[in-house]
């Protein structure tokens, strides 16, 4: 891929799409207990189907009332998230006054927690598992192109609804955008898709005319689109019923949305609902923030990073870094000056990234990752001269010119 022309594609959906509803009602019910006690442990799933939600977990608390409290709180929770997101009544995809909620709340395994909590208060690994990290300096936010475009129209899909901009647009929404690469370099915009639930009785031409007028074209800038362009707005026919009542709903359904649109490789583990003692959620935002110190540092233009735990150990099984013939110094001096700028134990990426909060729900649409609208302590460059600090010979390191696509 380092030298050949070749299209790639990433999508986002909205935060009323179903898949993201079960993120956003997971990760509340997590910020719920972390604002009462911030070690708390959650695994929360969500459901949500037609005019049905269920949610369930396994959770551990140090107050069995705070347990309980979350448990009898857990379907109004629900129910302001589909509020929030813009469900008003069946006609809209669902209404949240009157779909049954179901709550199956369990206490954690004490076997799990026993051989994760060590002795002297250090956490081990929650599970086993591999985390991926990726930077790049394709646009400002240090994200592949594809992934960071396709967010921003779904953005504004929302943004226009909640304005009254375009009151007939609904929340249930997708975006995929398809970009042209010479090697690293993005070349051009090819397809852009735009699918969006909307009130029924609307012409689709009028519908395509109003969602190019003010969605495409104030974000898919004129001088990038190829020769033979397209968009598609609404292609499989009139989107008029969405949300739940159009489609299912799980936690942990868009983890590719999640991260960076397939243009890395993904570790498998879903994010929304688990507490930051869970690897799959902490040491993949631990991963980011080192990759994008690395890229915003100048060391490497990409940069990819592998880290692999062992349930109840606290110190990384394996770390590999691969800056995908763009970096400044080799791996091993970046390797090893990882290790001494970056704590990857579960203990040490809490406290150095600050996760313990109640800070999960907002993560839970339009992406964990490059997101310029919301304080993310990963998404920080402030390592970048500790990094350098500590390679092996300082002298030899070189920044290399970086290629940032400007914001349209």
């Amino acid at each position: 891929m380092h030298s050949r022309t070749y299209l790639f594609t990433s999508e986002s959906v909205s935060e009323g799409h179903p898949d993201k509803l079960a993120d956003q009602i997971s990760d509340a019910i997590l910020d719920a207990f972390l604002s009462r006690e911030a070690t708390a442990k959650v695994a929360c799933e969500t459901l949500v189907a037609d005019n049905l939600i269920v949610i369930a977990g396994e959770f551990r608390t140090s107050d069995e009332a705070l347990f309980n409290a979350i448990h009898d709180r857990a379907a109004e929770i629900a129910r302001q998230v589909l509020r929030d997101a813009g469900y008003r009544d069946a006609a809209t995809g669902i209404d949240p006054d009157r779909c049954e909620v179901q709550v199956r709340f369990n206490h954690q395994s004490i076997q799990i927690n026993q051989g994760v909590v060590h002795p002297d208060g250090q956490l081990g690994a929650g599970d086993q598992g591999l985390m991926f990290g990726f930077a790049c300096d394709e646009t400002p936010d240090l994200m592949p192109y594809p992934i960071w475009l396709a967010h921003r129209l779904v953005r504004r899909q929302a943004q226009l609804r909640k304005s009254g901009a375009l009151p007939w647009l609904r929340p249930d929404a997708k975006s995929q955008v398809t970009v042209l690469y010479e090697g690293h370099k993005v070349a051009g915009i090819a397809d852009v898709v735009v699918s969006t639930q909307i009130e029924r009785g609307l012409d689709p031409a009028w519908v395509t005319r109003e969602v190019t007028r003010e969605i495409i074209d104030p974000l898919v800038p004129a001088k990038l689109r190829t020769r033979d362009f397209r968009l598609w707005v609404n292609p499989a026919g009139p989107f008029e019923i969405g949300g739940p009542n159009g489609d299912t709903g799980v936690t942990g359904r868009k983890i590719i949305v999640d991260t960076y649109g397939g243009s890395c490789p993904h570790g498998g583990g879903a994010f929304s609902g688990k507490d930051p003692s869970k690897v799959d959620r902490s040491a993949t935002y631990m991963a980011r923030y080192i990759a994008k110190n690395i890229v915003a540092a100048g060391i490497a233009r990409r940069c990819l990073i592998q880290i692999a735990y062992a349930i109840g150990l606290a110190d990384p099984v394996s770390v590999m870094i691969d800056t995908q013939g763009t970096g400044s110094v080799p791996y091993e001096e970046l390797e090893a000056a990882v290790k001494k700028v970056f704590r990857l134990t579960p203990s040490g990426i809490i406290a150095t990234l600050d996760l313990a909060r109640p800070i999960y729900r907002q993560t839970a649409a339009y992406g964990h990752f490059g997101r310029s609208d919301i304080d993310l302590s990963w998404e920080r460059t402030d390592q970048v001269e500790a990094l350098k600090a500590a390679l092996m010979d300082p002298l030899r390191y070189k920044a290399v010119e970086q290629k940032t696509l400007s914001s349209p």
